[in-house]
């Protein structure tokens, strides 16, 4: 189970190199964020997506922003192959055939147990971890138990579809304060850090050149980003996929 080397500013890949049991994400939104889901072969994608006002509870302005990740074609002509349309009027973890789920944007293959050097040289989260995958057969299976019992609800910076795809690779979650949670996504991560670098501008210490200010920004995202990864933050744990769905923060 082996794939061509992704490169550093593109991990965009072939649909004929997909592999049963690949994390495989789409850009939406002219590159603003990306839909992540689990290939497991005959064409097939396992994903978490949410509908706009489908999900509980009041929704942030960025969950309404973001929550439509289901395919966006049009849902009065049903797709021959899925009939994802169908299936997009409620939030959860879906089936869908490839071509709904890249609904028109390129394929791209997330990458597991990369160095480092490599994370960093990244220049945006969420198409990376430092994190091992699993073997095939066992990712697989977590995709079709979740498909079947569910993920939990929606919500872009707790249980978003990166969060989704990463624990179906690895098992992992966060667990911060005894409570088992989600918030693993490497690219909330990085809105996060370049958010907390923003706000960090004014800063008196920085009394550098224009230049000298631009590298220790770039400094400070790319540790904020890398600390967060779940191949790297401390409080991560393995959680069998039949206890994920019992969990108290997902309930109601």
């Amino acid at each position: 189970h082996t794939h061509i080397k992704m490169g550093v500013l593109s991990n965009k890949i072939d649909r004929k190199q997909l592999k049963a049991g690949d994390h495989i994400y789409s850009w939406r939104k002219a590159y603003l964020y990306a839909h992540h889901g689990i290939y497991v072969g005959e064409g097939t994608v396992i994903h978490f997506t949410a509908v706009r006002g489908t999900q509980t509870g009041t929704p942030t302005i960025v969950d309404n922003l973001f929550a439509s990740s289901a395919p966006s074609f049009d849902t009065d002509i049903p797709c021959p192959r899925c009939s994802d349309c169908n299936q997009t009027m409620t939030d959860g973890v879906i089936s869908s055939c490839l071509d709904c789920f890249l609904s028109g944007g390129e394929l791209h293959l997330f990458e597991y147990g990369v160095s480092k050097i490599h994370f960093l040289a990244q220049a945006r989260g969420g198409t990376c971890t430092l994190a091992s995958s699993d073997p095939t057969q066992e990712v697989v299976t977590r995709a079709l138990n979740l498909l079947e019992n569910g993920f939990g609800d929606y919500h872009f910076f707790e249980n978003n579809c990166e969060d989704f795809a990463v624990y179906c690779k690895t098992e992992l979650v966060v667990r911060i304060n005894s409570i088992v949670g989600g918030g693993g996504s490497g690219q909330v991560a990085s809105y996060l850090a370049a958010v907390n670098c923003i706000g960090s501008l004014p800063l008196g210490f920085v009394k550098t050149s224009f230049y000298g200010r631009v590298l220790v920004h770039c400094g400070m995202y790319c540790i904020r980003r890398l600390v967060s990864d779940i191949g790297f933050r401390s409080g991560v744990t393995k959680v069998p996929v039949e206890k994920i769905h019992e969990m108290a923060r997902w309930e109601n």
